[in-house]
């Protein structure tokens, strides 16, 4: 039996949401895939792909919150949403493991309880500080999972941290100029 950890890969796949929202549900879908979510989802009563864009959109409240205790509040109600109790499940040829949401649930409520365990563990085994937006700001929102070894990624892309050092740069030699 292995450990399924939920919290990297889980909030990658909403980090990827989020910043790349997927074009319909056959899309999601794939999208869950690339992430190593193997089983299949039931189809929801309503619209999947509305319903785990409002999923995504009530994650997001929980990077963009800074203080610890109210992103705490916020990532429990989201758990309690998803009520599920932790299983024993040995599908797809992957060995036992754990899996915190209940079987044969429809793909919004999957995502919801996966995203939010995943990112109650990131966040309590890795850091607060490592879960945000990008630091390049405007017009870069793009959300930053850092799981780097020394906690420090800040950028989304090196394209942004090139940006950022750039505008700092010359925002510097400005001021350089105008003391000067």
């Amino acid at each position: 039996m292995h450990l399924n950890p939920y919290g990297e890969y889980a909030v990658l796949l909403a980090a990827s949401l989020a910043n790349d929202w997927p074009a319909d549900r056959d899309a999601l879908v794939q999208r869950t895939r690339e992430f190593g979510m193997t089983m299949d989802y039931k189809l929801s009563v309503g619209d999947d792909h509305e319903q785990t864009r409002d999923v995504i959109d009530a994650w997001l409240s929980v990077v963009d919150e800074h203080d610890p205790r109210n992103r705490a509040a916020l990532l429990n109600a989201q758990m309690a949403a998803a009520a599920a109790y932790p299983r024993l499940t040995d599908h797809d040829g992957e060995g036992w493991h754990l899996h915190y949401r209940d079987l044969d649930q429809a793909l919004p409520h999957v995502l919801l309880a996966v995203i939010s365990v995943g990112t109650a563990l990131h966040l309590s085994t890795r850091g607060a500080h490592r879960l945000s937006r990008c630091a390049a700001g405007d017009p870069c929102r793009a959300v930053v999972v850092d799981v780097t070894r020394n906690g420090r990624q800040r950028y989304c892309s090196v394209r942004c941290a090139n940006r950022d050092n750039v505008r700092k740069h010359r925002a510097r030699a400005k001021q350089g100029r105008i003391v000067a």
